[in-house]
């Protein structure tokens, strides 16, 4: 996994109180990577999963059914 840093400000995150993971849809490139991960047994951090400080999670939050590049669009600028 990566460090706790959120995707948005780069804000480390010192306890889930401040903010936490969220796993977006997956796009066919996401599924392909965790069938990938699956067969050499291997595991990371999933690229359709970051981390949000408390100030981004609840509006990611509220994206999660879109893909991860969809929301990344959605938020520049908060």
């Amino acid at each position: 996994m990566r460090p706790p840093f959120c995707r948005i400000c780069d804000k480390k995150l010192v306890d889930m109180e401040n903010g936490g993971l969220i796993y977006f849809k997956k796009r066919s490139s996401d599924k392909k990577w965790d069938k990938k991960m699956k067969k050499k047994r291997m595991n990371g951090h999933p690229p359709y999963a970051d981390w949000f400080c408390n100030n981004h999670y609840q509006k990611a939050n509220e994206l999660k059914h879109l893909t991860i590049d969809k929301v990344m669009e959605a938020l520049k600028g908060i």
